[in-house]
């Protein structure tokens, strides 16, 4: 949902507050800092105190006794893209994240681990969404934000408001999942409406919690008697840089930096720097200004005498070629005396506007390297004829007899799961999976291993794929290719007709593939009508002793066992937000021609039911076995406070929504799917929002949640134990995940005899040694990397398809299509573009030629065409925007024409028809003809858009929306 925001004014109450709290800095709960406190944070630099804009960064010391003591708190800390000035820092225990604004969160960057300290609580803001106050008739957004209105760089944008018409949304009882662990509803009951830390509880802190626990819970009391407010805060220290200061990707911009006064003042007006005019001297003091492309980040200076001489000169030239190159750069430091962190370059990556320039920037700022593997790591490797060793025969079962097929993309080569199916007297199905046994080639401690961990994942960009372990590898050597014995690790089930499994058995075996599958084919042969399914027989290649009916028998029955699991997993809370997936083709030469959206058939389910099995098998024998070092994965709930929001927009729509478990949301938006029979688009957005809505899941060591077993739970998926073992080829969790399943098969047989003897215990340890299963501590070193490692992925997985749809709409230059509007105000519209799966603006404010009338009781905004400009206020400039910026505008008589060459495709002025460059796609209703003037507008309105290519070759590349109009006033 679009962010539904409030005004930051304290009312009457928060004054009250502030007068009975008298002047103390520090939150009224929390303990009054002490004089090592106070002196912490003077500590630092005593030069040219006068021109100090930030506070010293604490001593490491220093903030370790304030954390102990509860009076700092360690986070995340993240930057608000739409408004630079806005931080937030999630801190575990603490039921919403705490807002940083402006010098407060001082020279902390998006990523740093920060080390916070929470403001008083009459300077608490109030709190944006619908939780502000019950029942509530409008919420609206008034926040400033940092943007702009065509991306362009140095122009500020501009503040919204956004309608949510709900009523009666109380604030639950329980403000956040967290606190089922943390003691939080223990320690905070409710008389009369207002919190109050009981008692007793009070008493069992003393005894048993720590100061830093003690305080949190008091804070946490708070902000539950305090639903409207959100803790604000200031940083003290960064504790761990983030990975995003080695790689800022932006542009050089031809103009001095202005002198500090004048910096400070345009910073605090949020205009930024001032661009000055090219013929101007660009270098002043030395120093140029860096313009990152990711809004998350400050503006930078750069030393002039770190450029290449070249560089350097043609800077002194005033070449005005130089501020369209997307340079690669690193930042070096932040100073208490600059408002700007100052950063080198590293490289220049090409001339912006081109996909290669852009595509190496996306790789540049997630930290992926394509590099070749270096040839220490192909050396840990043998040779491509290497054959299996007659004794891996001995130690392993042999599944080599049993009917084994790979399902996969088409075009898939690195295979590394297969799936077995045998029929056993009494109904019961025999059912395997066995997935590539690649530790068996991967080596800890070897420069193979270390070049695996620090790449962590391979990553897919539409055009290319970055492996995370050699071709020679992933693609032959462990490939489960049909036709070649493989070595494998597998799960091995034997599932009656009705679902339960009878029994299991997990370990090393040899297996042979009989046949390499599609997705489609696959569906083609157990989901389609027979006559299609015969024709789809032929396709099959089969090696080995099995016949093709064999294969196409297995698979049926394979099926019907899946969709058995599949229904009992959903009855038992499972939640899926499975939604369509944008994909794009290419032509011959490489260059994207067209987009749809893939949904998923039925066969890719049979895989992923039993994958998820198989996990959730692995999981439980691994942290079992080793309680205090078993990597698996984990899936926090939602933010309580974020799903409100999504409640309220259900609510606001008519649909019931329960949230309160995985499950019932998973029946409240089935249902809700089957109202939305005739209008998908919605169902579409409804799905969308959900999954914002949702935590990230991540990889974690058991030992380090030893305590807090509730939290090593997997919400979506509504399991308590969970990992990934099923794709070693392209993730590194799972090659640790098969060192330590390797250690517990290892010393089962002692184990399982002995499991509570001193022979028993020294076993696990002895085969612990012998894999070399990672201690806790450096585990959750492993799991924290690959976490970052998966997040940058999909990142840059992210960015290269907006990269490659940005081309393709460049190309096509009109894109036509549907949008919904999300969010009404005075200044732009937010509308959901269901071709692109996204979000998007539209700012109407200030253009030059367009009446905005918006009716804030009715929530309607009027569109009109205007010869003259409305009255400006005394005393203030407004630059008008011409009307194309945010409408394309055709005269009817064009309007005509078109509809006359629309079986050519082709305009009278040679350019395309809004229909002859829709993107491809059934599922949504196309609105070819433009909309007219007076527009009327209301929430979830339908609106004709055209999307248009933006950015490239000054600033960042995006995919911009404007309204699809035909006027007289064109």
């Amino acid at each position: 949902m679009p962010p539904m925001h409030v005004g930051g004014g304290a009312r009457a109450d928060v004054e009250a507050e502030a007068a009975a709290a008298g002047t103390s800095h520090s939150c009224p709960l929390l303990p009054t800092p002490s004089a090592s406190d106070v002196a912490a944070r003077k500590a630092g630099s005593g030069r040219a105190v006068e021109r100090r804009y930030f506070q010293p960064h604490w001593p490491e010391q220093a903030v370790e006794e304030a954390v102990k003591r509860g009076r700092a708190f360690v986070g995340k800390f993240r930057v608000n893209a739409h408004n630079r000035n806005e931080a937030y820092c999630t801190i575990d225990g603490i039921p919403v994240d705490v807002l940083i604004t402006g010098l407060a969160q001082n020279r902390a960057v998006e990523g740093d681990l920060v080390a916070i300290t929470l403001d008083p609580i009459a300077c608490w803001t109030r709190m944006k969404g619908p939780n502000v106050v019950a029942g509530d008739a409008v919420v609206r957004e008034v926040g400033e934000t940092n943007g702009n209105h065509s991306g362009k760089k140095g122009q500020a944008d501009v503040s919204c408001r956004f309608e949510n018409r709900s009523n009666g949304i109380s604030v639950p009882d329980r403000m956040h999942h967290h606190h089922k662990n943390s003691g939080f509803s223990q320690a905070v009951k409710c008389e009369n409406g207002n919190a109050i830390v009981s008692e007793s509880y009070e008493r069992d802190l003393d005894d048993a919690e720590s100061e830093a626990s003690r305080a949190l819970q008091r804070i946490c009391a708070m902000i539950y008697s305090h639903p409207s407010r959100r803790p604000t805060g200031e940083v003290l220290s960064v504790i761990k840089n983030s990975p995003r200061r080695d790689a800022i990707v932006g542009f050089l911009a031809p103009f001095p930096v202005l002198p500090d006064g004048e910096q400070q003042k345009n910073q605090m007006n949020g205009q930024g720097l001032k661009r000055m005019n090219h013929n101007a001297q660009p270098i002043f003091k030395g120093l140029i200004v860096l313009l990152p492309t990711d809004p998350k980040f400050p503006q930078m200076v750069v030393n002039v005498s770190t450029l290449p001489d070249s560089v350097r000169q043609s800077f002194k030239e005033g070449d005005v070629a130089l501020d369209k190159e997307l340079i690669a750069a690193r930042i070096d430091g932040w100073n208490e005396e600059s408002l700007f962190p100052s950063a080198h370059i590293i490289q220049f990556l090409g001339k912006a506007g081109q996909v290669k320039t852009h595509m190496d920037a996306i790789l540049f700022e997630n930290a992926i390297s394509d590099a070749e593997f270096s040839p220490e790591s192909l050396a840990c490797l043998p040779d491509v004829c290497w054959k299996i060793p007659q004794e891996e025969f001995e130690v392993r079962k042999d599944l080599r007899n049993v009917l084994t097929v790979t399902i996969d993309p088409p075009t898939a080569s690195d295979l590394d799961d297969a799936i077995s199916v045998e029929t056993l007297p009494g109904g019961i199905v025999r059912i395997g999976v066995h997935i590539a046994d690649v530790s068996y080639f991967v080596h800890p401690e070897t420069a193979l291993d270390a070049e695996a961990q620090s790449r962590s994942t391979s990553v897919y960009t539409l055009r290319r794929k970055i492996s995370m372990l050699p071709s020679r590898l992933s693609e032959e050597l462990v490939s489960l290719n049909p036709g070649v014995d493989r070595l494998a690790f597998s799960v091995v089930w034997d599932i009656d007709p009705h679902g339960n499994i009878v029994s299991r058995w997990i370990g090393r075996s040899v297996i042979f593939s009989c046949c390499k599958l599609s997705y489609d084919l696959v569906q083609d042969l157990v989901c389609s009508e027979s006559s299609q399914s015969r024709s789809a027989v032929s396709f099959l290649q089969v090696h080995g002793t099995f016949e093709r009916d064999d294969v196409t028998k297995s698979l049926r029955c394979l099926y019907e066992v899946t969709k058995n699991l599949k229904e009992i997993r959903f009855k038992s809370g499972a939640l899926s937000l499975d939604t369509a997936k944008l994909m794009i083709l290419f032509d011959e030469a490489g260059a994207p021609c067209d987009s749809y959206r893939y949904v998923r058939n039925d066969a890719c389910f049979i895989v992923e039911e039993l994958m998820l099995l198989a996990n959730m098998s692995v999981a439980e024998v691994i942290s079992n076995a080793f309680p205090d070092c078993a990597l698996l994965r984990r899936h926090p709930e939602p933010n309580l406070r974020k799903f409100r929001e999504f409640a309220a927009f259900c609510a606001k729509n008519g649909f019931e929504l329960d949230a309160s478990s995985s499950g019932q949301l998973h029946l409240s938006l089935s249902r809700i799917k089957e109202k939305l029979q005739d209008d998908p688009v919605l169902f579409d957005i409804l799905m969308f929002y959900a999954s914002k809505q949702m935590q990230s899941a991540e990889y974690f060591c058991t030992g380090n949640l030893i305590s807090r077993k509730d939290d090593w739970a997997h919400y979506a998926l509504a399991v308590p134990l969970y990992t990934h073992f099923t794709s070693p080829l392209r993730r590194y969790p799972d090659i640790i995940v098969h060192r330590i399943l390797n250690a517990v098969i290892e010393a089962e047989q002692m184990y399982m005899k002995h499991k509570k003897s001193h022979s028993g215990k020294e076993a696990l340890c002895a085969a612990a040694k012998k894999f070399k299963v990672p201690l806790s501590e450096n585990l959750a070193e492993v799991a924290e990397h690959c976490n970052e490692r998966k997040w940058a992925s999909r990142r840059a997985e992210e960015a290269g398809q907006k990269l490659y749809m940005w081309a393709l709409i460049k190309n096509k230059e009109v894109v036509a299509c549907n949008a919904r509007v999300l969010g009404l105000g005075p200044r732009f519209m937010s509308v959901y573009v269901p071709k692109l799966a996204m979000e998007r603006r539209i700012y109407y404010d200030e253009v030059e030629g367009l009446s905005v009338e918006w009716l804030e009781a009715t929530g309607t905004l009027v569109l009109d065409a205007c010869r003259h400009r409305p009255p400006q206020r005394r005393g203030t400039q407004v630059k008008w925007r011409a009307m194309e910026e945010v409408a394309l505008l055709i005269n009817p008589s064009e309007s005509m024409l078109f509809e006359e060459d629309e079986e050519s495709g082709v305009t009278e002025a040679g350019g395309c028809t809004a229909e002859s460059v829709l993107l491809s796609d059934n599922a949504v209703k196309v609105q070819a003809a433009p909309a007219t003037l007076p527009l009327v507008i209301r929430y979830l309105s339908d609106i004709p858009v055209v999307l248009h290519a933006t950015g490239g070759e000054d600033c960042a590349v995006d995919i911009g929306v404007r309204l699809y109009i035909s006027s007289y006033f064109k």
